[in-house]
């Protein structure tokens, strides 16, 4: 199946001159659905993690499943005071500003295996400081992993664990 036949672009969204790769049309039709998270699970699972994280929001939308179809756990990795209880958390460097991503302090046991997730890699920041972050708190990331990769835009090259892309745009 061409799961890449499932995903449209929308043109000029969020603002002019951004092509947008929108999953909710892969969400939407079932076998699609399934045939990418199967895919996803035989790359995933080869890094034996013991817990998915999935950055927000759409990254919940890629891990949950797949944790799901590994029989793992699964975390999440949301913006500020969103999580109740205490978190950790990290502000990192966007092109234009900051952010923070923050996780509960108790989510992930130190020493434990956790491949973090998205739904797509574009520059990188986010998935390098949610790699960070899983780091602080005592995690191993053995991989990283996302739906989509724009490829044009390196943020593989930021990354400083394996990348696994179910497929992957050059422009």
């Amino acid at each position: 199946m061409d799961i890449k036949a499932h995903i449209r672009g929308i043109p000029d969204f969020p603002k002019p001159g951004i092509l947008f790769y929108d999953i909710s049309t892969l969400l939407r039709h079932g076998p699609a659905w399934r045939t990418a998270m199967a895919r996803m699970a035989a790359q995933v699972a080869p890094y034996k993690p013991d817990i998915l994280a999935g950055i927000e929001s759409r990254g919940f939308l890629v891990a949950a499943p797949l944790a799901l179809e590994l029989g793992l756990g699964f975390v999440m990795l949301r913006k500020p005071r969103k999580l109740p209880g205490l978190t950790i958390g990290l502000n990192y460097a966007l092109e234009y500003g900051t952010d923070r991503i923050e996780m509960q302090a108790d989510a992930v046991p130190a020493g434990k295996r956790v491949v973090v997730l998205d739904d797509l890699l574009a520059t990188g920041g986010t998935m390098s400081a949610g790699i960070s972050l899983l780091r602080q708190a005592g995690a191993v990331v053995p991989c990283a992993a996302c739906l989509i990769e724009l490829s044009f835009l390196k943020g593989r090259e930021r990354l400083d664990v394996p990348f696994e892309a179910l497929v992957s745009y050059d422009a």
